[in-house]
């Protein structure tokens, strides 16, 4: 039978990849552009690190009965993959494009790293697991903090316009979900980061709530107007923070 946490794993997984979705019209503009413009790729090549460290993290040889997380941020992995691989191609200044190459080789390197001092250091499960697990959170919290300076947009202009409904409640589920599947059979790195991304994520919605009656929505014929909140999403609200 299937058990309560691997159900939770499954709406998780679903959630999060959502999340890696959330991006599209970001890359949509890129291509219908046919330039990067001012889009930046650092939140894309951070969520790619993250990817890895989770997947690193959840496999057996690190942490048992954690593969749905494992799965997860493969799936991650290739969607960021490939949010870079449109990001190259249209950098039609050559802005970005060794840079994204030397980020990637240097996160590649910093895993090399990891996995190396993990494997011949650590020969039991706990001890490796805490590693790894540290690395992990350290950045889960940091890309969970991201959506602080829209948040405080928000506060200072009363206006909830730059931070999408549908968003700021994804990613609460998601905290959540991962939360719930972490005590289900406590994982303490999986609990500590979703969990803040939890408290961040309902004040997200406090936030909207309080603000929303501000809001007053604009007409444009502009297609092609793209708001902050459609910029760097994955940085903001990368579904890797299981």
């Amino acid at each position: 039978m299937v058990n309560a946490r691997t159900i939770v794993g499954i709406v998780g997984n679903i959630i999060s990849f959502c999340l890696f979705l959330s991006p599209l019209p970001t890359f949509y503009r890129i291509i219908k552009k046919k330039d990067v413009e001012e889009f930046q790729f650092y939140p894309y090549v951070a969520t790619v690190l993250n990817c890895m460290l989770w997947m690193f993290y959840g496999l057996p040889i690190v942490k048992e009965d954690s593969l749905l997380v494992v799965t997860i941020n493969s799936i991650g992995l290739v969607i960021e993959l490939v949010y870079l691989g449109i990001y190259c191609f249209y950098d039609n200044q050559n802005k970005g494009r060794k840079k994204v190459g030397l980020c990637l080789l240097g996160e590649v390197g910093f895993m090399a790293v990891i996995i190396a001092i993990a494997m011949l250091a650590f020969h039991k499960l706990k001890y490796r697991s805490l590693f790894v697990g540290v690395f992990c959170d350290i950045l889960n919290v940091m890309m969970y903090s991201s959506p602080l300076l829209i948040m405080k947009k928000v506060i200072m202009t009363k206006s909830v316009e730059y931070m999408p409904f549908p968003l700021s409640l994804a990613g609460f589920l998601n905290g959540a979900c991962w939360t719930a599947f972490a005590i289900i059979k406590l994982d303490l790195f999986i609990l500590i980061s979703n969990g803040l991304g939890t408290l961040a994520g309902a004040f997200q919605l406090i936030i909207f709530f309080r603000y929303y009656r501000w809001c007053a929505p604009k007409q444009t014929d502009d297609d092609d107007i793209v708001k902050p909140s459609e910029i760097q999403l994955s940085g903001a609200n990368a579904a890797s923070r299981v």
